[in-house]
């Protein structure tokens, strides 16, 4: 039988370069939870798993330091990097969108943010969509009441509305691209259900696979789940794909999580040697 890791590598080769993408889900689910920091040399070991080039990976790195989400420190001639200020932030803010569960307490009520001038709409438009907002109309933005407003959206006007039944739908139709969103849950679940199936039946994983089985794992699904509002039940559909793309990336994740962990023990390092041990919220994520 196949190894499914080599389906879903293949599946990656043939989309657009995503490196600098799996570069901050590389940080977010792996480094930030050892302390921050890792050396260069760790993550060209990991991408040559995936045959990126270390060239291309390099690129990558100076493109997000430029862009203000990775600093670089050098000791010697090898260099470290870490989440900036302003990357980390927005990285806690995707990783409770990812791995925490959705909130049961809704209220049938919405936050609504009203940003009339043009340069705050582009400054706050990205953050907006990575902390699950939709927006009906230019300039309008709305998410489910509770949603965590980002900074670059601090000056807008906030007002909280109600809108339930036929009204929420409508606003929900008309805010977010539903459709769009459980055909992406769908594929996601299609190219990694033969892992699950490869990990429920006991197959061996080497610690390489599982750590690269487990970014890949968290990239395609960070991809959708973020252009996800993660609506409250009662607005979506009733076969939503949503809820099972969570489970099974769930299943697969923990399945995956203590040898890929061996793998960071045994190659992974920063400026003061290998990476310190994770904490609790680890093994929490995908808890229910």
């Amino acid at each position: 039988m196949a190894h499914p890791l080599a389906g879903i590598i293949d599946q990656l080769k043939r989309e657009p370069s995503r490196t600098g993408s799996i570069v901050i889900t590389v940080f977010g689910d792996a480094i930030v939870p050892r302390g921050g920091s890792v050396w260069l040399g760790t993550l060209l070991e990991f991408f040559a798993t995936i045959d990126i080039d270390s060239g291309v990976v390099r690129t990558a790195m100076s493109r997000l330091a430029a862009d203000g989400w990775l600093e670089r420190h050098k000791v010697g001639r090898n260099s470290f990097y870490r989440l900036v200020k302003k990357g980390r932030q927005t990285f806690d803010a995707a990783t409770r969108h990812i791995y925490d569960p959705q909130p049961s307490d809704w209220t049938g009520r919405f936050e609504l943010l009203l940003i009339g001038k043009a340069e705050d709409r582009d400054a706050a438009r990205e953050p907006l969509k990575n902390a699950g907002f939709g927006t009906p109309l230019p300039g309008v933005w709305v998410a489910p009441s509770g949603a965590p407003i980002p900074e670059e959206a601090s000056s807008a006007i906030r007002l909280e509305v109600s809108a339930e039944d036929d009204s929420g739908r409508r606003l929900l139709s008309e805010s977010w691209p539903l459709d769009r969103t459980a055909d992406a849950y769908l594929k996601f679940m299609k190219t990694f259900e033969p892992l699950r199936g490869w990990i429920g039946r006991g197959e061996t994983l080497a610690d390489t696979e599982a750590f690269t089985a487990r970014i890949l794992l968290i990239h395609h699904y960070r991809r959708v789940v973020l252009r996800d509002p993660l609506l409250p039940p009662p607005l979506l559909p009733a076969d939503w794909p949503g809820r099972a793309a969570r489970q099974l990336c769930g299943e697969i994740y923990r399945g995956l999580l203590p040898a890929s962990e061996q793998w960071l023990d045994r190659n992974a390092s920063n400026e003061k040697g290998p990476l310190p041990a994770a904490g609790v919220e680890l093994v929490r994520r995908f808890g229910d």
